[in-house]
């Protein structure tokens, strides 16, 4: 009786393409209904995340972009809405090109509008990656959870993802989008070796040449004083990191943040740096593993960005869909091996689930999910990745 029982675990054969869109549908209406909750409670006294780029918004298209990393103006103007709660912004003067068109609408649709647009970007850049998957795509926890915080996972995702989908036709524009992760530049750390590595050198420079160019603009257009200001706001960032706090280290999703919570900050970072290193390496040798395939070394290059930088949050992490469905596809494709349909299950639900299990269990497990993710994609690679190729040419 045992053994018919661990077969359905190692195979899950149930798994069939007709129920995954049938469970699709029903977690696209549980999404919704959460979404909606998210929303009403956005528009409560506890406020949003989305209050920051909003009021950053409001201010710039006040006539002030000094003013968004001005900590008394944004309490100001935060509040205004009702909140009791606000929020410092932080991120570079280049982001304010997208906060604020938002920032001159009313808080409660400036919300939806974001969710809305950020959501589409996102869903349009990876159904372009893997067109037949469209029905996961819509339904990934991983952005239902970036979407309900009305956070920027959203869109750092899709550029992310529609990097990695457009290097191999379109290595400028590639390039471009890479370079426009200036708004959050440590989500690109390892995106530098893995071009590197695959000698894209079009796509390096163009994506040195789009940073540096949106933050030249930003400074024409915001002024001086802004990326001055913009400096300040560091110290609100670095307060943050100093203020110990265990509930805001099991928000994020990082080895050093869940090392913080037992050992000092020296020591978590020490080891954080050596991950870093690891990840660095795989990232430069992936272009190889892969026999040259973008898609594929993209695909580890993603699921490794979870695991480099210190600071990173479970919302962070919508780019993800793009290694789970790489695995789906070459699963799909070329057959699953034993128990990588349940992991695929447990990575796909990994971002939601391990952030609302964070709390009531004390430590947050994303990390280990994500280095599970790096492991089933990295030993997808070699030579026996070398002979799917080589039979898919016969």
């Amino acid at each position: 009786m045992r053994a018919p029982f661990f077969q359905h675990i190692r195979t899950a054969d149930w798994l069939t393409p007709e129920r995954v869109r049938g469970y699709a549908v029903i977690l696209g209406i549980a999404s919704l209904a959460l979404l909606v909750n998210s929303y009403l409670k956005a528009m409560g006294p506890s406020g949003t995340d989305f209050l920051a780029f909003w009021g950053a918004g409001r201010l710039t298209a006040g006539g002030d972009p000094a003013l968004a990393y001005h900590l008394v103006a944004q309490e100001q103007v935060q509040t205004s809405t009702g909140s009791e709660g606000w929020f410092a912004f932080v991120n570079p003067p280049p982001f304010l090109f997208a906060a604020t068109p938002f920032g001159a609408l009313p808080f409660p649709l400036a919300w939806i509008a974001w969710v809305a647009i950020t959501f589409a970007l996102w869903a349009w850049a990876s159904i372009t990656a893997f067109p037949r998957l469209w029905p996961v795509v819509l339904v990934f926890p991983g952005a239902l959870l970036a979407a309900g915080h009305a956070q920027t996972g959203l869109l750092t995702g899709a550029l992310l993802v529609g990097a990695v989908a457009a290097l191999g036709q379109r290595p400028i524009l590639a390039g471009a989008l890479i370079g426009a992760l200036v708004i959050k530049p440590h989500l690109a750390i390892l995106i530098p070796f893995w071009l590197a590595g695959a000698q894209q050198w079009r796509a390096f420079f163009a994506a040195g040449a789009s940073a540096i160019g949106l933050l030249l603009l930003s400074w024409m257009v915001f002024g001086t004083a802004t990326m001055v200001s913009y400096a300040d706001s560091w110290n609100a960032s670095a307060a943050i990191m100093r203020g110990d706090d265990p509930e805001f280290y099991l928000r994020m999703a990082t080895f050093y943040s869940q090392l913080r919570l037992f050992m000092p900050m020296p020591v978590a970072l020490a080891v954080n740096a050596a991950v870093a290193l690891v990840m660095i390496a795989l990232a430069f040798l992936s272009w190889k593993r892969f026999g040259g395939d973008p898609l594929a070394s993209g695909a580890l290059v993603l699921a490794a960005t979870a695991l480099t930088s210190p600071y990173l949050f479970n919302y962070d992490l919508p780019f993800l869909i793009l290694p789970i469905l790489w695995l789906v596809h070459v699963g799909l494709r070329d057959g699953f091996r034993e128990y990588e349909k349940l992991a695929l299950v447990l990575l796909f639900f990994a971002p939601y689930a391990t952030r609302a299990a964070a709390l009531p269990l004390g430590i947050n497990l994303m990390p280990l999910a994500s280095l599970a993710l790096v492991w089933l994609i990295w030993s997808r690679g070699g030579k026996t990745w070398a002979s799917v190729q080589h039979r898919n040419l016969l």
